[in-house]
């Protein structure tokens, strides 16, 4: 692609996160938001309007057979990521699917087949990672100033009313904490400290079959273990915790957005603050507009890998948790 062309974004579903990443958009200046597209039509025509895109689509295929879109974000429940993603990538658009990439180990391999079949862009939408905070987190480790790691722990919780019928409580629609929130936990241990040689769990069942709470031990062979909580009636700090040699960098609270950080060191602490003017969703939007200029079909940073070692991790804590969709 030419260095100074306009992406032209188009997005499927029109959810509150969907909201949040075309406000995001607008502020991109090599951005636009061209299409969207939602199983009903109103809720697209108004979406259209609130953030100036130039069409609106009462139909995802639809909006896959827009020939002007250059990527397109998905936005839709867990369980529909796989056929979105699939129906999308077979009319070359390039895609940025929110986490979790699909419901399993398989379905996403298909997904990572057929981008690269098709030689379009796929990548998981994992936010954390493009964030400045996480980057100066990950940089400040691997710089090795404070050490060698010794133990993580992480926790998402929140409190939400019981509805049997609501996205995060229907086992149809993907519900449960992991999928939703505990995959936070997860992708921090594994960005952090790497794929686990032995995993731990076990979860709250609840009524509707989903977990309500998850709790996760990962053992590494080098002695460094990570303790990861995860639930969606109980609200817990949502921060991440690394202790290290010679100190401790905590990922104060919702620690998967944009936050602050805390440093203990030598019985002193000192907090650094990582203002950003946007959602946060505008990070991973620009590094994707990167790779689509630099015609790249896969992430330089969420690779295909990372993407393949999180889902093979759900995959192994659903199984000791026995949670089957």
């Amino acid at each position: 692609m030419e260095q100074h062309k306009i992406i032209k974004w188009g997005i499927l579903g029109c959810g509150k996160i969907a909201h949040k990443f075309a406000e995001d958009l607008t502020t991109i200046t090599n951005a636009k938001l061209h299409a969207v597209g939602s199983r009903d039509i109103q809720k697209a025509k108004n979406f259209a309007s609130k953030y100036d895109a130039d069409f609106y689509y009462g139909s995802y295929m639809q909006l896959s057979n827009d020939v002007e879109i250059d990527v397109v974000y998905i936005a839709t429940p867990h369980v529909f990521h796989y056929e979105n993603t699939l129906m999308c990538l077979t009319h070359k658009k390039a895609v940025l699917c929110e986490k979790p990439l699909a419901m399993n180990s398989f379905q996403v391999k298909e997904m990572i087949k057929t981008a690269k079949k098709n030689e379009v862009f796929l990548m998981e939408a994992l936010w954390t990672y493009f964030l400045p905070h996480y980057e100066y987190v990950l940089d400040l480790i691997e710089s090795k100033e404070l050490g060698v790691i010794r133990s993580l722990k992480a926790d998402f919780g929140f409190m939400t009313n019981f509805d049997a019928t609501s996205r995060i409580f229907n086992k149809q629609l993907g519900g449960g904490s992991l999928l939703d929130v505990g995959i936070y936990p997860l992708f921090a241990a594994l960005s952090i400290l790497g794929y686990p040689d032995k995993v731990e769990a076990k979860a709250t069942i609840g009524k509707t079959g989903v977990d309500e709470t998850c709790s996760i031990g990962l053992h590494y062979n080098n002695g460094i273990t990570a303790s990861l909580f995860s639930a969606i009636t109980k609200k817990t700090s949502t921060e991440a915790t690394i202790e290290l040699e010679n100190g401790i960098i905590n990922i104060n609270s919702r620690f998967h957005e944009p936050t602050s950080i805390t440093i203990y060191q030598d019985g002193k602490s000192k907090v650094y603050e990582f203002p950003v003017d946007t959602n946060g969703y505008s990070y991973e939007a620009t590094h994707v507009n990167q790779m689509l200029l630099q015609n790249r079909t896969e992430s330089t940073i969420m690779t295909f890998d990372k993407s393949l070692e999180l889902i093979n991790l759900l995959d192994t804590v659903r199984e000791k948790i026995g949670l089957y969709y």
